[in-house]
């Protein structure tokens, strides 16, 4: 499916071809949550790097959060995280551990995204205490990671898109 975004002030526009364009997976990690989750969460969708254009690519910046695995140590996260320098919106998390990977914010795309039939709720366990949890009958919860991809929760449900 190809997805067309864009920033909230227009300077940046970009489309990319998904085969995962469902909008499920809720992460309430701190730093989706402070860098593009206002309602508590982020979503990320899954697309196919190779495919990603930009229109405005000059008004692009790009964060890199501060990872701390214990007490004192703080490194760079390898995820590059791109949003409009002008407006702040977040558009896209793009990683070199996973080059061919580009997960596009759910909240950044304009074109119509289909309705997931259930959510994956993750990092539950760095959730801000403000906020509810709003779980369908057949949601799933992880204080963590989930046990499948984006590409395996599609394919379990028979929703790749082409």
């Amino acid at each position: 499916m190809k997805l067309e975004g864009s920033c909230h002030c227009g300077a940046v526009r970009f489309s990319l071809e998904s085969a995962q364009p469902y909008p499920f997976m809720r992460c309430y990690c701190s730093i989706c949550r402070k860098t593009a989750g206002a309602g508590g969460f982020a979503i990320n969708l899954g697309g196919d790097y190779r495919t990603l254009q930009v229109d405005g690519r000059e008004n692009l910046s790009v964060y890199r959060a501060r990872m701390s695995d214990e007490p004192g140590e703080a490194g760079l996260s390898s995820a590059r995280r791109h949003f409009c320098k002008h407006c702040g919106s977040a558009l896209w998390l793009w990683d070199p551990t996973w080059p061919d990977l580009v997960h596009p914010h759910a909240s950044a795309i304009d074109t119509q995204l289909p309705v997931p039939p259930e959510h994956v709720h993750l990092m539950l366990g760095s959730k801000a205490t403000w906020v509810e949890v709003q779980r369908g009958a057949h949601d799933k919860l992880f204080d963590e990671y989930p046990d499948e991809s984006l590409a395996q929760w599609h394919e379990r449900l028979g929703l790749t898109a082409d």
